[in-house]
């Protein structure tokens, strides 16, 4: 199994190919590498993202089936089923890269801004469990001057949410903690760009590392 500095390599590359609109052949979904999966699995990295429609990962990277063991769910949340899913896929298929995978324009953090500023009476428990995931890493920033300048303050909640997300997976999981201390395991935050379809990877990267 690659490295976590590899396999983020392997992402940032795929991602240029994307914006660039031009695909990796080796990635088709083809018979064949139907036929050679088929047996099992070695995911290079996981991805922690969001369910929006326009934020397909296997896309945005370029990659193929059986690369990318992918989670999705509105907001890019951490909740213990997605602990687990991380765990299980670390665990069991060695991988050694997390990103966790934000956007902007995010679907699930407008709705938790619009929910801070005018409280709903009847919103559904299952909405409510995703907005209070989200609530803690953003509610501070209405307290300040972002509260007056409505894209900074979406741009920041974005970022703060991967940011939570990431910390979550880093600290709230003894297996993950162990595999981040002793075999190399590493969580990044990252954010998709709705406009350009770039990917920033700004949260966790090793001091050392360069894409260059």
């Amino acid at each position: 199994m690659e490295t976590a500095k590899a396999a983020l390599k392997r992402l940032r590359d795929g991602n240029r190919r994307f914006v660039a609109d031009v695909r990796n052949p080796d990635n088709a979904s083809s018979h064949a590498r139907r036929s050679e999966i088929a047996a099992g699995q070695e995911p290079f990295a996981i991805i922690l993202g969001c369910s929006d429609s326009r934020v397909p990962a296997e896309l945005v990277f370029d990659q193929g089936l059986g690369d990318l063991f992918v989670i999705r769910v509105a907001g890019n949340i951490v909740a213990p089923s997605q602990v687990g899913s991380v765990e299980f896929a670390a665990d069991r298929y060695r991988t050694k890269l997390v990103v966790v995978l934000g956007h902007s324009q995010c679907g699930a953090i407008l709705a938790t801004l619009d929910e801070l500023k005018r409280p709903s009476e009847n919103q559904s428990r299952n909405l409510k469990s995703i907005v209070d995931r989200i609530r803690p890493s953003i509610e501070t920033l209405m307290e300040t001057d972002l509260k007056h300048d409505h894209d900074a303050l979406v741009h920041q909640s974005v970022r703060a949410n991967i940011r939570a997300s990431v910390n979550h997976l880093r600290h709230g999981s003894e297996i993950l903690e162990s595999l981040s201390q002793n075999e190399g395991l590493l969580v990044v935050g990252a954010e998709y760009s709705l406009e350009t379809g770039e990917v920033e990877f700004f949260d966790g990267l090793p001091a050392d590392f360069s894409f260059d």
